[in-house]
């Protein structure tokens, strides 16, 4: 109980498997939520691997990430965050390297902040 919540989508259309912003929460969609009235399942709790990291981004396990709205992935926290990004959502549940597209989070609901 409590590790995922029913998502009313007022945005663009979230792919199962996606990330899912809601405010300060990020979360993980478990099915396909339609764009503007969809609503459906996202994870705020557990480790999720695969999802979108900025290429260049290198990171230690354990380092708060930082949501990039406009790339769509995540970044290390050495980045400057950028109107609309989420820091503290998620943290690096394995390190990051160079050259990496995608990466494995755990979500950390309750930490995050909205620049």
């Amino acid at each position: 109980v409590g590790d995922t919540i029913n998502y009313s989508n007022a945005g663009s259309a979230i792919s199962a498997g996606a990330v899912a912003i809601m405010d300060h929460t990020i979360g993980i969609a478990l099915v396909d939520i339609a764009a503007t009235t969809g609503t459906g399942a996202v994870a705020v709790e557990g480790v999720f691997s695969g999802v979108p990291k900025v290429t260049a981004a290198v990171f230690v396990q354990g380092e708060k990430l930082i949501w990039d709205v406009s790339a769509g992935k995540f970044d290390d926290s050495a980045a400057s965050p950028a109107t609309g990004d989420v820091t503290g959502g998620a943290v690096a549940w394995v390190a990051g390297a160079n050259n990496e597209t995608t990466c494995t989070i755990k979500l950390t609901p309750g930490n995050a902040t909205v620049t």
